[in-house]
């Protein structure tokens, strides 16, 4: 913010009168007028930016719960997630996954032992890979600027992402948004793995953006393809993603929709 400075004169003047009356000050006020530079935002000028692009951090607060489903080989799969509270219900043919807001449970729908992700973990990370940005403007997060992705004969500028101790299940992960130069839309993300055993939890994976869409003024992807990787870089493309059914919302879901089943087992 820009000094500015407030000259204030103040002219006493005093007039002796037949009538006697009392003196009467007079203040002049000079002020310099100059253009203040004020910055309100709590995040980065360059994150603020990638927001702008995707609808803006306003317009995403104002939304509270949001939905997707993705085509899977053995089905689809329905994520439903109240943003603010970040109750969250998975609904697959194998299994339903749920976030009551305190505690997260699973209910194997299939005869035999459940092979999928870890429930504890896999409640949300759809949710958190999807809700890119946005997801980062959340409570507890530190930013910092990172070196630049250089893919495709593109340099994409990257903005650093660390979580304070007790924030989420895993506190220690990293990311790191990279975001086109010219259009600020976010194109990659890179972040690192802490839960799955034998991974390095310090090297980045990579997963692509690019295919965005308008879902009630916000820009949400309709594909995130994943990529191989080696020495914090993307190298050949994966599997994609697909999504369907987006539906994001200024109205919250019953949090009656997130309680566990009867059936249902609560995960530690």
């Amino acid at each position: 913010m820009k000094n500015y400075s407030v000259a204030i004169a103040l002219l006493l003047i005093v007039t002796a009168c037949k009538q006697n009356k009392s003196p009467e000050p007079v203040i002049t006020i000079d002020y310099k007028k100059e253009v203040l530079d004020v910055t309100t935002s709590i995040y980065p000028e360059n994150l603020t930016k990638v927001f702008n692009a995707h609808g803006g951090i306003d317009a995403w607060e104002t939304m509270k719960s949001l939905s997707f489903t993705m085509d899977k080989p053995d089905g689809k799969e329905v994520t439903l997630t109240n943003l603010h509270s970040r109750e969250a219900l998975i609904e697959s043919p194998k299994a339903t996954i749920g976030f009551d807001g305190n505690k997260a449970w699973f209910l194997n729908k299939m005869e035999g032992e459940y092979k999928g992700y870890p429930p504890k973990f896999y409640y949300n990370l759809m949710f958190y890979f999807y809700a890119m940005p946005f997801i980062l403007s959340d409570d507890g997060i530190n930013y910092a600027d990172a070196e630049p992705l250089v893919f495709g004969g593109v340099t994409y500028p990257g903005i650093q992402v660390t979580y304070n101790a007790g924030v989420g299940e895993t506190p220690e992960d990293r990311y790191v948004l990279y975001y086109n130069p010219e259009t600020y839309l976010m194109e990659w993300l890179g972040y690192t793995v802490s839960f799955v055993p034998g991974i390095d939890k310090k090297e980045l994976h990579f997963r692509k953006y690019g295919n965005w869409q308008e879902v009630n003024g916000l820009q949400l992807p309709k594909t995130i393809t994943g990529y191989g990787f080696k020495n914090d870089k993307p190298t050949e493309a994966k599997a994609t993603t697909n999504f369907i059914d987006i539906k994001v919302s200024s109205s919250a879901v019953d949090t009656k929709v997130f309680a566990k089943p009867e059936k249902g087992e609560f995960v530690e």
